[in-house]
């Protein structure tokens, strides 16, 4: 579902279609750890060392959303709810 859907944070900002992986939410986890929640982020936004959600995660929280505010875009805007937390 989320390969087809694309970045939540492009679709939501008016950019369109992007190839997307998925990002574990980190939000509440211990260090190493990563939650069954995700949200489908381009490499520009997951993994861009400047841009990337893990390149500064308070900052790109700031400017993007919270993690959990992408997953209700995300939920609202795709055709069913693809994500919970097992």
């Amino acid at each position: 579902m989320a390969q087809t859907y694309g970045c939540v944070v492009c679709k939501r900002e008016g950019y369109g279609f992007a190839e997307a992986n998925i990002h574990h939410f980190r939000t509440g986890m211990g260090m190493g750890q990563r939650s069954k929640k995700y949200i489908p982020l381009c490499w520009n936004h997951h993994q861009h060392p400047k841009y990337g959600i893990h390149g500064g995660t308070n900052a790109w929280q700031k400017e993007h959303g919270s993690e959990q505010e992408l997953l209700n875009y995300y939920n609202s805007t795709a055709e069913e709810d693809y994500q919970t937390d097992f």
